[in-house]
């Protein structure tokens, strides 16, 4: 996000262009905190940036549960909230 209000604050950027790509690392740790989630309770607390934003993106991974159904395999799970995310 930093580097989204550099381009359009300090530079003028007036189009920024954020693309999806396969194998997103955030999208892929956002699915496995969503996973962890469903576990057990979870903190409201959030303990760092990175915890912030896997918590604030689990909402595409419950999408994508939904669309694929519960007990769909972790890699496929991913995938498909990569492209939920676009």
């Amino acid at each position: 996000v930093g580097s989204l209000e550099f381009c359009a604050g300090k530079l003028g950027s007036k189009l920024i262009l954020v693309l999806g790509h396969t194998q997103c690392g955030a999208i892929a740790g956002a699915t496995k905190t969503y996973l962890g989630s469903k576990d057990g309770p979870t903190s409201k607390n959030v303990g760092c940036a990175l915890e912030g934003l896997l918590i604030g993106l689990s909402r595409v991974a419950q999408q994508a549960e939904d669309e694929l159904g519960v007990g769909a395999e972790l890699d496929t799970l991913v995938a498909h909230s990569v492209k939920v995310n676009v």
